[in-house]
C-alpha cells in the first residue's frame, strides 16, 4: 500500500481485544511495508557499521606502505558511502509510508465504528475521547509501527556486528559481543516507572484540554455570572500539574537517554584499554585496533533505536489500548444487516416499552424522565442501548429486542437503510460548518425542499440575522460557523429541524425539537410540523402542551412502559402521572387536589373547573 493509494479499500476486521494485540494486527497488516523498510533499513545500517573495516583497512595499508590496498580501501569506503546514503533515503521513504498507512487505517476503522454505533458510541465512550483517540493517539500509533521496522533493522545489525568482530578479532570481539547485551537490555528495569510518568502526564493533559473545553464552549454563561477567574485558576492549576507531570516525565526519559549514552562509553574505554594491551603484546595489529575501535562507535547509531522503540511503544500501547476500546464495542447486528436493502413502511413499534406510532400521523411521547427519553428516541432510530441500561428492560438479559417497522426488525436491516428509513434528531444536535446550502444539502426523498422546511421550522428570523452577516444578499450562501456558535440556541434547534425536514425520511424521530425557542415560534412550528408531516410518520418527544395538543395520538411512558394513550387533553384531566409531568404539578398540589376530592369540594381535574392543565394550556394558546 502507497499514499496515493489511500484510503484502503478495506481496512480489515481489527483484533481489539487488547492494545498489544492491536498493536500486532496492526503490523502484520502492514507486512509488506515492514518487509520493505527492514531490506532498506539493513542495507543502511550494514553499509554504517561496515565503514570501520574499510578505515581500518586503509589504516593498515598506511602502516604497511601499500598503495594499491589504500586505493582499494578508498573504493570500498566510496561504495559503502554509496549504499549508505541511497538505504537511508529508502529507509526514510518506506519508513514514512508505513508510518502514513497505519494512521490511516486505525482513522478508516475509527470512522467505519463511529458510523455504525451512531449516538450508541458516546454513551459508551467520551465523544472527548473518540476525538483524541482519532488525532493524537493515532500519531502514537503510527510512530510505533513506523519504528518497528527500523528497530529490527538495527538489532540485526548489531548482531551481525558483533559475529563479525569475533571472528574478526576473537580477543576484542568477545568483549563486545558481551557487552552488546547488556547495553541493550540496561534501560529495561527504567521502562516501566517511565512509562507510569509518561500515562500520568497524557492523562493531566487530558484532563487540562478538557476543562479548557468546557471553559471556551461555556464563556458566555461564565461572563454572565462573573466566573472567568474562577475557571481561570481552575485552568492554571490543570496547567501546572501537568507542566510538572510533563517535567518528571522527561527526567526519566532523559535518564534513560544518560544511560544509553553513558554505558557504551564505558565499553568503548573497556576495549580501548584491553586493545591497547593487546597491541603491546603484538596480537593485534594497529589497523585491527582502529577498525574494533571505530565498529563500536558505530554501533552506538544502531543503539539508540532500542530506546526509540522503548519510547514508541511505551506511548503507543496506552494509544492502542484506548483505540481498542473503542474499536471493541459492536452493533447487536452486522452493519450489512440480515435482509435485503429495500426500505420498510408502517407503524414503527418498540417492543421494550410497547410504543406503538401509527404509520402516517404525528405521536407526541411524554416522558418523566429526560434520560429514558433520550434512550427512546435512540432505541427508536435502531441505536440498542445496553440491555442493562434501557428503557424498562431486564438487567440480567443480554440484548433487547430491535424496534420494528412495518414488522422487520431495524437490526436487520443493512445500516444505510435503516437510518434512511428512521431519522433520529438529539436533543442536542449539531451544526456543521459551512454555507446554508451546504448545511441542508443531506440524502433525502427530494420531496421537500429547503425553502418549505425553513419555513415550516419558523427559520425567517435565522435567514434574515445570517444575510445581514454576510456579503451575500443570498442567505443560502451564508456561512455557519463551527457549531453554528454565532447563532443563538433556538436558532441552532430550528436550523437542525429544517435539515430534518429536508431528509424526508419515512419515519422522524424529534426528541425535544422545541425546547430552546419561545411560545410563539413554538405554537407555529407545531403547526409547519403537522402540516409538512402530513402523511408520514412523525414521534416527537416532548412535555410541551402546544406540541402535545396538535399531535394526533399522545402515549405516556412511566418507569419504562407505555403507561397511558389518549389525545392531550383527555390526559390531562384523566392521568395524574401524565398531568404532573405536562403541567409540572407539584406533589404539594397533587395532594392538595385530593384533599379537595375527599372533601367534597369541587374536582380540580373536571375542565373548566381548576384544572391546572387546562388553564396553563389555555394562556398558552390566547397568548400565541
Amino acid at each position: 500500500m502507497q499514499i496515493h493509494d489511500l484510503p484502503y479499500p478495506d481496512p480489515g476486521l481489527p483484533d481489539a481485544r487488547s492494545g498489544p494485540r492491536f498493536l500486532l494486527w496492526l503490523g502484520r497488516n502492514q507486512l509488506g511495508g515492514q518487509l520493505k523498510s527492514l531490506s532498506w533499513g539493513l542495507l543502511h545500517f550494514l553499509s554504517v557499521a561496515s565503514l570501520p573495516y574499510g578505515v581500518g583497512f586503509a589504516v593498515q595499508a598506511v602502516v604497511d606502505g601499500s598503495g594499491s590496498r589504500l586505493a582499494l580501501a578508498g573504493g570500498v569506503i566510496l561504495l559503502l558511502g554509496a549504499s549508505l546514503a541511497l538505504g537511508d533515503t529508502m529507509l526514510h521513504r518506506t519508513a514514512v509510508t508505513n508510518w502514513i498507512t497505519a494512521a490511516a487505517r486505525v482513522q478508516q476503522l475509527l470512522a467505519r465504528r463511529t458510523a455504525a454505533l451512531g449516538a450508541a458510541l458516546t454513551r459508551r465512550v467520551a465523544a472527548g475521547e473518540v476525538v483524541a483517540v482519532s488525532t493524537g493517539d493515532v500519531e502514537k500509533i503510527g510512530w510505533f509501527v513506523e519504528a518497528l521496522s527500523r528497530f529490527a533493522a538495527a538489532a540485526l545489525t548489531v548482531v551481525v556486528v558483533c559475529v563479525g568482530l569475533v571472528l574478526y578479532q576473537p580477543a576484542l570481539g568477545i568483549v563486545v559481543a558481551i557487552g552488546m547485551p547488556v547495553l541493550a537490555l540496561a534501560v529495561l528495569p527504567l521502562l516501566p516507572r517511565a512509562t507510569r510518568r509518561a500515562d500520568r502526564q497524557r492523562e493531566k493533559a487530558g484532563r487540562a484540554t478538557e476543562l479548557a473545553s468546557d471553559t471556551v464552549a461555556g464563556l458566555r454563561v461564565l461572563r454572565g455570572i462573573g466566573g472567568e477567574e474562577l475557571f481561570l485558576d481552575r485552568y492554571r492549576r490543570a496547567s501546572q500539574e501537568v507542566r510538572t507531570a510533563a517535567v518528571r516525565s522527561a527526567r526519566m526519559w532523559s535518564l534513560i537517554s544518560a544511560v544509553q549514552v553513558l554505558l557504551p562509553g564505558l565499553l568503548l574505554i573497556a576495549v580501548v584499554w584491553y586493545g591497547i594491551e593487546l597491541a603491546r603484546q603484538g596480537r593485534i595489529t594497529v589497523g585491527e585496533l582502529v577498525t574494533v575501535y571505530s565498529a563500536v562507535m558505530i554501533l552506538n547509531y544502531p543503539l539508540r533505536h532500542f530506546e526509540e522503540i522503548a519510547m514508541a511503544y511505551s506511548f503507543s500501547r496506552p494509544s492502542a489500548q484506548r483505540a481498542a476500546r473503542v474499536l471493541s464495542i459492536e452493533r447487536v447486528t452486522e452493519p450489512g444487516g440480515l435482509r435485503t436493502a429495500e426500505a420498510p413502511a408502517g407503524d414503527l413499534y418498540d417492543p421494550v416499552t410497547g410504543l406503538l406510532a401509527t404509520a402516517g400521523l404525528l405521536t407526541a411521547v411524554v416522558c418523566g424522565d429526560p434520560d429514558l427519553a433520550g434512550r427512546l428516541a435512540d432505541r427508536l432510530g435502531g441505536h440498542p442501548t445496553d440491555a442493562g441500561s434501557g428503557t424498562g428492560s431486564d438487567p440480567g438479559s443480554d440484548s433487547l429486542p430491535s424496534v420494528l417497522l412495518g414488522g422487520v426488525p431495524l437490526d436487520e436491516l443493512p445500516l444505510d437503510t435503516a437510518r434512511a428509513a428512521v431519522l433520529v434528531q438529539d436533543k442536542d444536535p449539531v451544526l456543521l460548518s459551512g454555507t446554508l446550502a451546504e448545511l441542508l444539502d443531506v440524502p433525502s426523498s427530494g420531496s421537500v425542499r429547503p425553502e418549505a422546511a425553513l419555513a415550516a421550522a419558523q427559520c425567517a428570523d435565522v435567514l434574515d440575522a445570517l444575510s445581514q452577516a454576510s456579503l451575500d444578499d443570498d442567505p443560502m450562501n451564508a456561512r455557519i460557523t463551527e457549531r453554528g456558535r454565532s447563532l443563538s440556541g433556538g436558532q441552532r434547534q430550528r436550523l437542525a429541524l429544517a435539515r430534518s425536514l429536508v431528509t424526508d425520511p419515512e419515519a422522524l424521530v424529534l426528541d425535544e425539537p422545541t425546547s430552546a425557542v419561545d411560545s410563539h415560534t413554538e405554537a407555529r412550528i407545531a403547526d409547519g410540523l403537522r402540516a409538512l408531516r402530513s402523511g408520514r410518520t412523525t414521534v416527537v418527544l416532548t412535555s410541551s402542551p402546544l406540541l402535545l395538543d396538535r399531535a394526533d395520538r399522545v402515549v405516556l411512558v412511566h418507569e419504562g412502559t407505555v403507561a397511558a394513550v389518549g389525545e392531550h387533553r383527555e390526559l390531562v384531566l384523566t392521568e395524574p402521572r401524565y398531568r404532573a409531568v405536562v403541567t409540572r404539578e407539584t406533589d404539594e398540589e397533587a395532594a392538595s387536589a385530593a384533599l379537595s376530592r375527599n372533601g367534597g369540594t369541587p374536582l380540580r381535574g373536571e375542565p373548566g373547573i381548576g384544572d391546572p392543565g387546562i388553564e396553563e394550556l389555555t394562556e398558552i394558546e390566547e397568548t400565541a
